[in-house]
């Protein structure tokens, strides 16, 4: 599917979930959070007849999120039916690590190409502070874990806020020394709770790797996934990403589309819920339909994201990103 701007559009980020069990400072609040009712989530049997329709206008790449997947019932079977979609090459998830133990093997076992792990400290009491529960441990085995399937590509996921220190970002870069994984560090961007939150761009986390670990030499793109540019480091067996919308403005490059777990199909991460599918799905709408629905939806996606002019009420997103699917 190309879009207006020419982009060929084909990797969907699918959340299954508004319900999470940490609750990080920046993407959840503290008290009076509210969740869908289970009825306005879409079922596993309407998200596999999207990614059908998804499939047949040349989406290759879905990555299931949340709020936190892995507390939706029976994910794996959906992982499963969603890898076996005809015209569907790859399927990966996002995950704070907490639950992945548990599951882990039988993911690898329904056709898991790819997990993404958030942690943005290895120290476990500001892990703690950040995420509001006490699970780092339960992170860090579910990484050692992850790293011995060589099939798996694992990468870990790092917001590095104002106060987070260069012991933490150390630390992080550490994990790609010793094990076969990418680290990437993701500007925070001013949605829901991160409009309060200050942020290290990526020429200050830059400088301070470079420093501590000398020059860093880029890795030519695979032209496979999305938006990070990576990094090799001497005698470091993985690799240090950097995913910089904010300081290095990349959506001439996008190629990916969202759903949301109430089924609004979302092309620019900024910008209101767009395209109602549930309503349509539960209208009995046929396939056809759905897909003049969607193919209108991507074309019409926004040039890219303006989070340097002023926000208008009623335009850009107002949900915080747990709702929205990181």
């Amino acid at each position: 599917m190309i879009d207006q701007y020419n982009r060929d559009i084909n990797y969907i980020r699918i959340s299954v979930t508004d319900r999470c069990n940490l609750g990080c400072v920046y993407c959840m609040p503290k008290e009076g959070a509210v969740f869908l009712p289970q009825s306005e989530i879409l079922t596993y049997d309407e998200i596999i007849r999207l990614c059908r329709c998804f499939a047949k206008l040349g989406i290759k790449q879905v990555k299931i999120t949340g709020g936190e997947p892995l507390v939706r019932n029976d994910i794996v079977s959906l992982v499963g039916k969603i890898k076996s979609l005809e015209g569907i090459s790859r399927v990966t998830l996002t995950t704070n690590g907490a639950l992945l133990m548990e599951h882990l093997s039988c993911l690898l076992s329904s056709g898991l190409d790819g997990v993404n792990i958030s942690l943005d400290t290895l120290d476990p009491e500001r892990y703690k502070q950040i995420t509001r529960r006490d699970c780092f441990y339960q992170v860090r085995t579910a990484i050692k874990e992850a790293v011995k399937y060589s099939e798996l590509r694992v990468k870990i996921n790092c917001v590095p806020l104002a106060d987070t220190s260069e012991e933490d970002i150390r630390d992080l870069v550490e994990l790609a020394r010793e094990n076969l994984l990418s680290v990437r560090f993701i500007e925070m961007m001013p949605i829901g709770l991160g409009k309060n939150y200050s942020f290290q761009n990526e020429e200050e986390l830059r400088s301070l790797i470079t420093l501590a670990y000398g020059e860093l030499t880029p890795i030519p793109s695979t032209g496979v996934g999305g938006p990070a540019r990576y990094y090799s480091i001497p005698g470091f067996l993985g690799s240090i990403g950097f995913i910089s919308a904010m300081s290095h403005k990349f959506c001439n490059e996008c190629n990916r589309i969202r759903l949301t777990a109430d089924g609004h199909l979302k092309t620019c991460l900024q910008y209101e819920k767009g395209w109602d599918l549930k309503s349509m799905l539960r209208q009995k709408t046929t396939d056809s339909t759905l897909e003049r629905a969607i193919a209108l939806g991507i074309y019409g996606k926004p040039g890219g994201h303006s989070f340097h002019l002023p926000q208008y009420p009623g335009f850009h997103e107002q949900d915080y990103m747990s709702q929205i699917g990181g």
